[in-house]
């Protein structure tokens, strides 16, 4: 393995961690919710309390690239797949996080913050699904 030091940003990924971080604790401190991105989602489309907020909180999602982008250039997206394999993997996703009741923000970000041992298992699970079908999809299949 060896680090492309050109492009390496410790910086701006140390600050793109302090504000996810930032923006999870103040949405449990100000709404008593978890910030997982799937339910905030989810929970859109359905009834409840506080669609507002979580409204506001996704929309800050999409923002904060964009506003990025007014003063650093944003990396290159590149699939390695095509569309068939892009539709299979976001619907394998989605069903991970409705039968793991969370996604990685939810579980993986605000569940291993608060030692819930629920989000540790999970993470494992979902850390280790992704080690395992990069290992067969790239070094036993050659894909």
């Amino acid at each position: 393995m060896s680090i492309d030091w050109a492009n390496f940003t410790p910086w701006s990924a140390l600050a793109g961690g302090l504000l996810i971080g930032l923006g999870a604790g103040a949405f449990v401190l100000f709404n008593g919710r978890i910030a997982g991105i799937s339910g905030l989602l989810g929970s859109l489309f359905g009834k409840g309390d506080g669609r507002a907020e979580k409204g506001l909180f996704l929309l800050g999602i999409v923002v904060a690239p964009l506003l990025w982008a007014l003063f650093h250039a944003l990396p290159a997206v590149e699939f390695q797949t095509g569309w068939l394999g892009l539709v299979i993997a976001g619907l394998l996703v989605g069903i991970g996080t409705r039968y793991g009741s969370g996604c990685t923000s939810g579980h993986g970000v605000c569940g291993l913050s608060r030692l819930s041992p629920r989000s540790l298992v999970a993470t494992l699970a979902f850390m280790t699904s992704g080690f395992l079908t990069v290992f067969l999809l790239r070094h036993l299949l050659g894909g």
